[in-house]
């Protein structure tokens, strides 16, 4: 098993109010591997109905894959962004 050293933070936009966010959520949840782990997921209300999701993902520091992470979730059908808020050591 991989030591988890670090947390990152992410705010997930979804293209509207309509979206479906459990949808993008189980997306996410699908790409857990030896790299990466998501930690919580959590629904946040923004303005006038739209709301995001706020993701804490487990990584080492040492087998990088950030920058690949938030690629992918950026491409998952219905996220309109996916922007890293914070970074933290364990």
């Amino acid at each position: 098993m991989t030591d988890w050293n670090v947390v990152v933070n992410m705010k997930i936009m979804p293209e509207g109010v309509e979206t479906d966010l459990k949808k993008i959520s189980e997306e996410i949840r699908k790409l857990e591997s030896e790299k990466c782990k998501v930690h919580s997921m959590a629904e946040k209300p923004i303005a006038f109905g739209l709301k995001a999701l706020e993701v804490n993902l487990l990584f080492n520091d040492k087998q990088g894959g950030m920058d690949e992470i938030q690629e992918k979730i950026s491409k998952i059908p219905g996220v309109s962004e996916a922007e890293v808020t914070g970074l933290n050591r364990l």
